[in-house]
């Protein structure tokens, strides 16, 4: 693949706004001191994965909580935000970078948010895809590292190589992950598709904008109780 080709991979987005003051600080902040493309991938994956916390509460109908930028404002996102803003950190660091989406099944999360989807199917999950020694590798940063422990849940890694994805199982063996259908990689966020098969399939998480409370608290404290 040429440098022309990966060339929608590398310019700024309405999503992966890798041309944002604050994303492009937080970048060279988290890849100061990397030697090399993979060292900077780790870094990058490392700081997303734990330095925004995954909240699935957020309000999937406002585009800010889609954005690399809106998500380094908050502190705060959901699985495709995070991956907005790793692959905006790979642009400004050099490294093409895409968004990927799966629909899967999640075995774990808080009564709550399940109350509102009635499914423990989640379309349009996201992961991001990084360029890296002439090829695509998929890079999942949404659960830090802190939900990780709390949970029992495996942390996920990354080492720039093989694709990190979603684990199957937690650290008792329960079933945590299941992918069922993919949806492909994009240059920047299907937004509209996005949010109009939310609304569609999830129609009471839409209209509420967002859940009020701690998705994390909740998350464990279901977890304790099993």
């Amino acid at each position: 693949m040429n440098t022309t080709d990966l060339s929608p991979y590398l310019a700024p987005g309405r999503f992966i706004d890798s041309d944002a003051p604050s994303v492009i600080a937080y970048a060279k902040e988290h890849s100061a001191g990397a030697t090399g493309e993979r060292d900077t991938a780790l870094r990058l994956y490392h700081a997303v994965r734990d330095g925004i916390v995954y909240d699935p509460y957020v309000d999937l109908g406002d585009p800010v909580n889609y954005r690399a930028s809106g998500v380094l404002a908050a502190g705060r996102a959901f699985c495709i935000g995070k991956s907005c803003l790793l692959a905006a950190c790979a642009r400004v660091a050099g490294v093409p970078a895409r968004v990927g989406f799966a629909d899967v099944r999640n075995h774990l999360t808080s009564p709550r948010f399940y109350e509102k989807v009635k499914t423990d199917t989640f379309l349009w999950h996201s992961y991001a895809e990084l360029y890296l020694s002439g090829r695509w590798v998929k890079a999942t940063p949404a659960f830090d590292r802190a939900l990780c422990d709390r949970v029992g849940i495996m942390t996920l890694d990354f080492d720039g190589e093989t694709d990190s994805l979603l684990q199957p199982f937690d650290r008792s063996g329960r079933q945590h992950m299941e992918y069922l259908k993919q949806r492909g990689t994009f240059a920047d966020v299907p937004f509209e598709a996005i949010a109009a098969d939310f609304v569609t399939y999830y129609p009471s998480l839409m209209s509420s904008h967002g859940l009020a409370g701690d998705f994390q608290q909740e998350a464990v404290a279901e977890t304790l109780a099993k």
